[in-house]
């Protein structure tokens, strides 16, 4: 019971709700009044725009479709996996690793075929989501490149020259929001980046891995989540329930959500047939069995009836959200000061008039403010003027002082130069008269010295010639008796040999 009121107060949070925008009132009383003036007429032959369906598919297969998956989950949790199960292909997402400082979104768009359909597919995997230590910020990277792509899909609509028919449209369709099989409740993380991301997005949760929990744990999950989802005001994707011919599924498929699936590309034999499965010790959980898991269901939904809906949606809702805050951000408005309804080009040219006066305001405000900084600057160079005349002034008068003290001082000086020359030469003349008259007494000096060297050295050559004498006579004795001596000896040694000769062999 409490799960049903949950989907119903869900259901209701989706529902379209009347603005009473005066704007919006006039547009739908001029609506009504042309639907009553509209006549319908009977034709009384065939005419052939019964063809223009057959016209509209034929075209569409032609140009082909495209669909932008954004995959929003923790590292690990199967996002790749899943994607590779839905549309039984191996798109070959490389692993990602937990080590990244930031989270970053990486877009891959490949080109599928099936029968003559021709499906032109973007995934867009957040890598790195939830693993930062702080994660505050780890939506804003989504948020960011959601905005990002709503941007310039409104650059190319705003161009004068648009090729909208050739654009390659990556504005996000759906977002598969991975949540971890905890069994016990949404994280804030969850919590928060869904809450952001609701009105700018088709968010589709999923319970990841489903299988390693059992099934009565799997339903009370399913049941919190959902009153988790309803008490915080997240607006999630209703499947919609307007065309009769996919209403009831819809409805019954929107009291499944969040969708618990697993995912595999193993094949097992089970039974007579091959079937996608994971294998464990305990059994065999077959992805596509709707008694293991959503996976049916989930692709169900999103790809075979929906597909469609989430593209009328991320244009009619979402994209249109975001183009009117843009254009009411630059001053665009349906309605004027009376509420009576403006055409882009009212709306333009009054907001080129008030620019224009704002900008001849600002122009004057600005001259004014040039001509006071102009004054207030020739102020202070004029005052600069007079303190740097005052100053070059102060300096010439003590340039002029000093250049009388240094020339008084020149005068002094030339005055002594000329006492200090004549004393020189009066000192000169008395030298010279004072060398004159002790001339003749240093020539008697001068003979005397000679005179006593002479006889010195005689004196000394007298004394050297007597200690020759001296010396050459010691010289002889000794000769002499040196000469005895060996005599001697020699004499002595003869007469030793005589007294006792050798003896005879």
């Amino acid at each position: 019971m409490t799960s049903e009121v949950a989907r119903h107060l869900l259901f209701q949070s989706h529902m379209p709700t009347k603005t009473t925008c005066p704007s919006s009132q006039v547009s739908d009383d001029e609506q009504k009044q042309k639907r009553e003036n509209i006549r319908s007429l009977t034709m009384s032959g065939h005419v052939g725009f019964e063809s223009l369906p057959d016209q509209l598919v034929n075209r569409s297969i032609q140009q082909g479709f495209c669909f932008n998956i954004l995959c929003v989950g923790e590292t690990g949790i199967g996002k790749s996996t899943l994607i590779d199960t839905l549309f039984n292909t191996n798109f070959e997402d490389h692993e990602s690793s937990h080590f990244y400082p930031h989270v970053r979104l990486k877009a891959q768009t490949y080109e599928l075929h099936e029968s003559n359909v021709r499906l032109k597919l973007t995934i867009v995997n957040t890598v790195g989501f939830g693993d930062q230590i702080n994660k505050e910020e780890s939506y804003q990277p989504v948020v960011d490149y959601i905005d990002a792509q709503f941007e310039a899909y409104l650059q190319e609509e705003l161009k004068i020259k648009r090729s909208l028919f050739n654009y390659h449209d990556s504005r996000i369709h759906v977002c598969l929001y991975f949540i971890s099989p905890t069994g016990h409740s949404l994280k804030t993380l969850d919590l928060l980046t869904m809450k952001t991301l609701d009105s700018k997005v088709n968010i589709i949760p999923v319970i990841a891995k489903a299988d390693t929990i059992s099934k009565a744990e799997l339903q009370k999950f399913k049941i919190k989540l959902m009153s988790e989802l309803v008490s915080n005001g997240v607006q999630i994707y209703q499947f919609p329930t307007d065309d009769e011919t996919i209403a009831k599924i819809n409805a019954s498929m929107n009291g499944h959500l969040p969708f618990a699936v697993v995912g595999s590309m193993d094949e097992l034999k089970v039974g007579n047939k091959m079937v996608k499965a994971r294998q464990y010790p305990w059994g065999v959980v077959q992805v596509e069995n709707e008694n293991h898991c959503d996976f049916v269901k989930l692709r169900e939904m999103l790809i075979c009836t929906n597909m469609e809906d989430l593209r009328e949606q991320t244009h009619t809702r979402h994209y249109e959200l975001y183009r009117r805050c843009k254009l009411e951000e630059m001053g665009f408005t349906d309605v004027g000061p009376e509420n009576k309804p403006l055409s882009l080009q009212e709306t333009y040219e009054a907001k080129r008039h008030e620019f224009y006066g704002e900008r001849q305001r600002k122009e004057e405000e600005m001259k004014q403010m040039f001509v006071q900084r102009v004054k207030e600057k020739e102020a202070i160079l004029k005052e600069a003027e007079r303190e740097l005349q005052a100053k070059f002034e102060h300096l010439k008068r003590v340039h002029q002082e000093e250049r009388m003290k240094l020339e008084e001082k020149r005068r002094l000086l030339e005055e002594e130069i000329i006492a200090f020359s004549k004393k020189k030469a009066t000192s000169e003349i008395y030298q010279n008269q004072c060398y004159m008259a002790s001339g003749s007494n240093l020539k008697k000096d001068k003979d005397r010295k000679k005179i006593s060297n002479a006889q010195v050295l005689e004196g000394g050559s007298k004394r050297a010639s007597e200690s020759m004498r001296a010396g050459s006579l010691l010289y002889g004795a000794q000769l002499e008796g040196e000469s005895r001596r060996a005599h001697e000896s020699l004499r002595a040694g003869s007469l030793s040999y005589r007294a006792h000769p050798l003896p005879q062999h």
